[in-house]
Parts: structure tokens; sequence; C-alpha cells
């Protein structure tokens, strides 16, 4: 068998989502064993390959919806047919909708959620669990009010592009995202930001780091760095000095302090050159230049 070749950013996605299944489907991919895990059903199989796709390790992933491309218009008379269907599956999810979020649904929101059923192809208690999460996400980010219809379509394509199409890839998908919301809220407390809302810039700056795969202490010590040189956090500054770290493969405070060590007994390098100190290559080409001239 071939030399499976992993890249450390891979395999730092996986150990920070946390599960086992998808990191199982990844090694047997990249072992060009197709989708064969041996005991994996299919829906388990499934779950496995969205996560996947969530991390971006989905080689394959072609998105299935764009935004900027139209939607079918649905109309009031298109709403109103849905609603009037005996057992109408729409009426329920209608109703559901409304008790998550506390208020009556309007014509204009009844056509998006209609859009999301029909045209997205979200299962009625699929989208249930996604305006549950679009709530919890809102309120854990201290908004004071319920999401928009239009946000949580907005976030409904994103869970159709990646399949997150039945209650068990749904379920998983919920726990990633609980994983990563949970570690950001850890983050802001490391960088004493309690009392505030994160910028969306912000939060990409928290996301990628996580990605990256540091540890607490190192981002701490990148934290006093970053204080010590500009006087307070500034993202972009400390940003970079991560950056550099994740590039050198270092990331813990030991790591970081190991490669800065010096050598003991090795001498400190100055901007001077010491009478003891043999001559330079420098300092031997410009007395050769001299003799030249004379």
């Amino acid at each position: 068998m071939s030399e499976i070749i992993l890249s450390s950013q891979s395999i730092r996605k996986l150990l920070a989502a946390g599960n086992g299944d998808s990191a199982l489907l990844y090694l047997c991919r990249a072992a060009e064993l197709s989708d064969v895990v041996t005991g994996f059903n299919e829906a388990r199989l499934e779950c496995a390959a969205s996560l996947l796709r969530q991390l971006g390790l989905d080689e394959h992933q072609n998105p299935r919806f764009q935004q900027s491309e139209q939607p079918p218009e649905y109309t009031e008379e298109d709403v109103r047919k849905q609603l009037e269907l005996p057992r109408s599956g729409f009426r329920k999810l209608m109703g559901e909708v409304q008790r998550c979020l506390g208020r009556t649904l309007s014509t204009e929101d009844l056509k998006i959620l209609l859009t999301i059923e029909e045209y997205l192809g979200l299962p009625g208690e699929v989208i249930h669990l996604l305006v549950h999460y679009c709530v919890e996400r809102s309120r854990a980010r201290g908004i004071g009010r319920m999401p928009t219809l239009r946000s949580i379509e907005k976030e409904a394509y994103r869970w159709a592009d990646e399949r997150i199409d039945t209650l068990e890839k749904a379920a998983a998908f919920i726990q990633s995202e609980s994983k990563k919301l949970s570690r950001k809220s850890a983050l802001c407390e490391l960088l004493g930001i309690t009392n505030r809302r994160l910028t969306p810039a912000e939060e990409r700056y928290l996301e990628a780091w996580i990605e990256m795969g540091f540890a607490d202490d190192a981002l701490r010590l990148a934290y006093e760095k970053t204080c010590e040189n500009t006087g307070a956090l500034t993202w972009k500054y400390m940003n970079g000095i991560l950056e550099r770290w994740n590039a050198q493969g270092l990331y813990t405070a030991e790591q970081v302090r190991a490669l800065d060590r010096k050598p003991a007994g090795a001498a400190r390098k100055t901007g001077y050159q010491r009478h003891t100190d043999p001559p330079s290559p420098a300092m031997l080409d410009a007395v050769k230049q001299m003799l030249e001239e004379e």
C-alpha cells in the first residue's frame, strides 16, 4: 500500500471536530478505499460525509444551490394552496416555526419558508431544527431579537449545499457548531472580551485560530506579545504572530519558547563587533576594498 500523506491543517480540523466517524472516512478516502468503512450503515456514512463537507475536507464537494441564482417566485396563491392541502405538512411547519419565533409569520415570511421547503428540499423536521439552531445562535451572540426568516433562509442555503437534510446530519452539525461556539466563548474570556458582541471580522479571526489548532497557552502568549508591542489587542497584529507560528508548526507556548531559547553557552548576537571576536565576512570585505583603493 502506498503512503498516506495528511496535511497538518487537515489533521487539526479533524481533531477540532472531535468526530471519529468523519476521521475514519477521511482516512479511507485518503487511502483511496472509496467510502468503504467497516460497520458503517448508510445513515452513519452520510453523517460522516456531511461533516467532512462542513470542514472543507471533501474534494468533490459542489454547491447544489447558489444564492445569486433566482429561486422560484412563490406567490400568495402558492402559499394558500399549501396551507389548504388535507393534513398539510406546511401548515404544521408554519405553526412550529411561529411557536419557535414567538410571532405570527407574514405572507412574505411564508413565501420564504416555502422556498426553504420546496426549492431547497429540506424536510419539515430538519427545518424545525434549523430554526431552533438559528434562534440559539442569536442568543449565544447576545443579539436581543429573534432571527428573521431572511437570515434563516441564508443558513438554509448552507445546510442544503452541505447536504444537511436528515435529522441525524442536522444533529451532528449542531453538535459540531456547539463545540465551536463554546471554544469561541472561552477565547473571548482569554482575550478579556466579556461585555460586548464580536464583530464579524473578529469572529472570523477566532474561527481561523481555532481551525489552526492552537492551545490556550499559545494564544495567551500571542495576546501578551500583541499587547506589549501595540498597547492593546490588535487583531491583525496578533493574527500575524499566529500565522507565523502556524507556518512554523508551533501550537503551544512551550514549542514557541523552545524555538526562542538560545543554546547554552552561546554568545548573544549584538550589533557590535567585539575585539575578541574573529573578523566577520563583512569586515574582511571592507578591509579588502580599502587595500584595493590604496
